[in-house]
């Protein structure tokens, strides 16, 4: 799965293993997919505390090294209107201290034991993860333990944060050309609905976050009843149990299970256009978003459909797109097409193109427009869906690979209403995608007119 822009506020692992849908579309825990995952001594295994925190083991004893990561269900679009950014602006605050460790010793005392660690804020949740050798998960789980509960926070670490963050707002948003069409477009796309607006907040009112304002936060949802403790690597779930039950099963739950209640995404009446001119935009770019499900909403065989579609139409250099507007026709140098569903919500597909030098953006869409109307009306050959879901399979298997790649994949599916064991037979969803699914699919994406297109442009001249 490609995604052109990542939405995600710092440095998430780089997932390329998609994640599927599950049934419900209420954020799915371990153990909530009532059949039991295969029995492959590859396949995770989940339990949960009496405190109600969930725990994920995935074994990989390829190494004797852990990835250790705490999921909280809460992020950017549970945020409180008018405190946008409160969510991201408290992953930076976790790493101040608390009375047990001084600020700034958390990842000194990881890198000295040889370790990684960092921590990232999506629209959906909020995670903190460790990379470390195997004897050294009791000292990470007990330091994680302790800001789960213990933060301790006053203006002097608090204030000069917050500036941190707006610095980071603008090297990553006001900055950025793309990012800020990219940001235009989502507010289109998705309205009033928090996917709307961007994760690291909304510049105005990130200036006016309070030192009161991450506490209160913190103290509603930074409790493990909220939260799941994933653990991939040399580790086996008996082994596992009894550090969990120590180190986080002691924690009682000091706020109520948090419930979403967020308003439904409404999609554009109309097709919508944003036209971005810059400055520092030296060559033009072109973006389409169409409204499609999130995984967990569209179903495991749709989803999986949709990913196909996405390999089919853009996926690389043997796509339709790339083929007929790189090769033969020449009116682009780079194109590419994704469907994005790991948002819990909603999601998109999208497609992304780079004009030829010197070419222009209109000749570069109405090539796009005829290859999709040619999808719709043809459909897809064998050779190219087999070849699609050969590649799918493959980028999924070679993404088990990294530690930290599949412990964000299961995470990220758990806090979006995704099954672990969906993510774990993910290549047979994919194997098992017909010609008509992908073209079921690309009638549901590209048959609605409520599209969002995107122009970034130099700057006009006088």
């Amino acid at each position: 799965m490609a995604v052109f822009l990542v939405s995600a506020a710092d440095a998430a692992p780089q997932a390329t293993l998609p994640s599927s849908p599950a049934a419900s579309a209420q954020g799915a825990e371990p153990g909530s997919d009532p059949r039991p995952v295969a029995q492959d001594p590859r396949a995770p295994e989940m339990f949960r505390l009496a405190n109600g925190m969930g725990v994920l083991v995935i074994p990989d004893h390829r190494a004797p090294v852990v990835t250790h990561m705490v999921w909280y269900r809460v992020g950017a679009a549970d945020e409180t209107p008018g405190k946008t950014g409160l969510a991201h602006f408290l992953e930076h605050l976790m790493f101040k201290g608390t009375e047990k460790i001084a600020p700034g010793e958390f990842s000194k005392t990881i890198a000295r034991n040889g370790g990684q660690d960092n921590a990232f804020t999506n629209y959906d949740f909020t995670a903190y993860y460790q990379a470390i050798a195997k004897d050294r998960l009791p000292l990470v789980m007990s330091m994680e333990a302790d800001r789960m509960t213990g933060l301790r926070l006053t203006d002097k670490e608090v204030l000069p944060e917050r500036d941190v963050v707006l610095e980071e707002l603008r090297m990553r948003l006001e900055n950025e050309p793309v990012a800020l069409l990219q940001s235009a477009m989502n507010a289109k796309l998705y309205g009033k609905h928090p996917y709307g607006r961007d994760v690291i907040g909304v510049k105005s009112e990130v200036e006016k976050l309070s030192t009161a304002d991450a506490l209160d936060f913190y103290r509603r949802f930074y409790t493990p009843n909220n939260a799941i403790l994933i653990v991939a690597g040399d580790i086996t779930g008996a082994e596992l149990k009894p550090l969990a039950e120590k180190y986080y099963g002691s924690i009682p739950d000091r706020a109520p299970t948090y419930v979403r209640k967020r308003p439904a995404v409404e999609w554009p009446k109309a097709p919508e256009r944003v036209t971005l001119h810059d400055p520092r935009v030296q060559e033009p770019t072109w973006l389409r978003f169409y409204p499609a499900p999130s995984q967990a909403g569209a179903g495991p065989r749709e989803a999986a459909a949709l990913d196909v579609l996405a390999e089919i139409l853009g996926g690389g250099t043997t796509s339709r797109l790339y083929q007929a507007l790189v090769v033969r026709e020449k009116v682009a140098s780079s194109v590419q097409s994704w469907y994005d569903g790991d948002n819990l919500d909603a999601g998109d597909f999208g497609i992304y193109a780079l004009p030829r030098l010197g070419g222009n953006l209109a000749d570069a869409e109405k090539a796009i427009a005829v290859e999709v109307a040619r999808l719709l009306k043809d459909g897809v050959a064998a050779d190219e869906l087999d070849r699609a879901k050969t590649q799918l399979v493959a980028s999924d298997i070679y993404a088990r690979d990294t530690q930290q790649t599949l412990a964000y994949a299961y995470g990220s599916a758990l806090m979006t209403g995704v099954s672990a064991r969906e993510v774990f037979e993910w290549p047979d969803y994919i194997r098992a995608v017909t010609a008509d699914d992908v073209l079921a699919a690309a009638h549901k994406v590209f048959d609605k007119s409520n599209t969002v297109t995107g122009e970034l442009l130099p700057e006009e001249k006088p």
